[in-house]
């Protein structure tokens, strides 16, 4: 059984008190489909720094969490792998290279005479400054000569300045015969993290367990405003965590496997028709099989055939499936399980300059405007008795469950705010609610962590 040691320990709360550096999709999507050696060398090289910083965050938080919570045993269960998986990343051995190399990787690439340079990143206009901060906001400057000598920076500085120095797509030229070495690192590195993504793929359900262990134990039917506002911060930077490590996996069998218009696993031509028809079958195959029916209720989807756009579809695809599940659990409720004729429900898509918008418009009967608030905090649910946790649910779309834990939409909003989207609800009590997902289409938006 593994066990974090005092040493280790000790680490991890060094690197917590470095800001994480957030990244936007334009600039993951800066190395193109085939990534030289080098380059993803030098991403390798930001991650192995980057990684532990986020994960050393995420350890501290469990650990510091109020009232208890930190004692769950899935708490604790969840706290350990983030302390396993920190150790591992910054045990992978770093490789020795001549110097040749070295200044090699150092030198920037030229692109028709001008450095290539990263897109400036903008701000979400629906995330407040510091919401899903990731480390703490005051950050003292002493004590980080072990990092500074680690990225090559040892002549002092603040943090925040150190975070900005660290890059994570750096290009480094293509046309040079790269030794042995920088591939072997490369593969070694995208193995650890395929090992440490297994390890989190539970994540979701094992924290949701370990506020169900918290909720019986001191008898709370609601959780309050701090572990509301921990858990956003949390999955938010989970999703991040999972965002690097399955971009980069991917960039690494992309140098030997190539995927047209995949950068990693961003689809620069993501088709909104395609990902949308997608989850509406899978929407309508779990509310079949759930409620025993014959036939689902309608879903109409009105979209542009050949409209695409630069998006990761897996997300894309979760937050609609989400969405589509929850309007169609409320249709059937409202009009009753055993109707042959159900209203039908639209999605509407729309293209703007800033922003995709998708609009989910049923017939469910809506939410009372005092509940509406109650809809965006994790383990309400309107469901009368909150299925025991399986480990394994969120790990494919058809073991999801129909409803149950209050996590589809929260968790939904976390997906469309990290890369500078939105979702919002608005209900007519009686009769419906549209849902609107606002995708923001220029990629310009960094991460909200910081």
């Amino acid at each position: 059984m593994w066990k974090a040691s005092d040493k280790l320990m000790a680490t991890i709360k060094h690197y917590a008190s470095f800001p994480a550096t957030g990244v936007s999709l334009r600039q993951m999507v800066q190395f193109g489909e085939t990534p030289s050696p080098g380059t993803l060398f030098r991403a390798s090289q930001f991650l192995s720094e980057e990684l532990p910083i986020r994960l050393a965050h995420r350890v501290q938080e469990l650990n510091d969490l109020p009232d208890g919570l930190n004692d769950m045993p899935s708490i604790k269960k969840v706290r350990d792998w983030y302390a396993q998986s920190f150790e591992e990343i910054i045990d992978v051995p770093k490789p020795s290279l001549s110097q040749e190399v070295k200044s090699l990787l150092a030198r920037p690439m030229k692109s028709n005479g001008h450095s290539k340079t990263l897109s400036k990143t903008t701000w979400n206009p629906s995330v407040k400054e510091g919401q899903y901060r990731s480390s703490p906001p005051s950050m003292s400057i002493n004590g980080n000569r072990h990092i500074e000598e680690q990225v090559g920076m040892t002549n002092g500085g603040t943090k925040a300045r150190l975070a900005a120095a660290r890059r994570y797509f750096v290009p480094s030229e293509d046309h040079v015969d790269w030794p042995p070495e920088i591939d072997d690192f490369n593969q070694r590195f995208s193995q650890t993290l395929q090992q440490i993504k297994r390890r989190h793929d539970g994540v979701v359900t094992t924290v949701a367990q370990g506020i169900l262990e918290y909720k019986r134990k001191r008898q709370r039917l609601q959780i309050d405003s701090n572990i509301q506002a921990f858990l956003d911060r949390f999955y938010m930077s989970r999703i991040g965590i999972r965002m690097l490590i399955g971009q980069h996996i991917a960039l690494t069998e992309q140098t030997h496997a190539h995927h047209p218009n995949y950068v990693g696993i961003i689809c620069t031509k993501t088709n909104i028709q395609e990902v949308a028809m997608e989850a509406i079958e899978n929407a309508r195959f779990v509310c079949e099989d759930h409620y025993g029916l014959f036939e689902a209720p309608k879903i109409q989807l009105i979209c542009k055939p050949d409209l695409d756009f630069m998006y990761v579809p897996g997300h894309l695809s979760h937050m609609l499936f989400e969405t589509l599940k929850n309007s169609l659990r409320a249709v059937v409720e409202r009009h009753g399980a055993e109707k042959e004729d159900f209203p039908v429900t639209k999605v509407i898509v729309a293209e703007g300059r800033e922003d995709i918008t998708i609009k989910i418009s049923d017939e469910g009967g809506g939410i009372p405007r005092s509940s509406i608030p109650l809809v965006w905090t994790y383990m309400y649910t309107t469901v009368d008795q909150t299925p025991n946790l399986d480990p394994d649910f969120d790990k494919s779309d058809f073991k999801a469950p129909m409803a149950g834990f209050g996590y589809g939409l929260p968790i939904s909003r976390l997906y469309a705010r990290y890369f500078g989207g939105d979702l919002k609800l608005i209900s007519m009590e009686g009769y419906g609610t549209d849902v609107y997902l606002h995708l923001n289409r220029l990629s310009s938006s960094s991460e909200p962590l910081h």
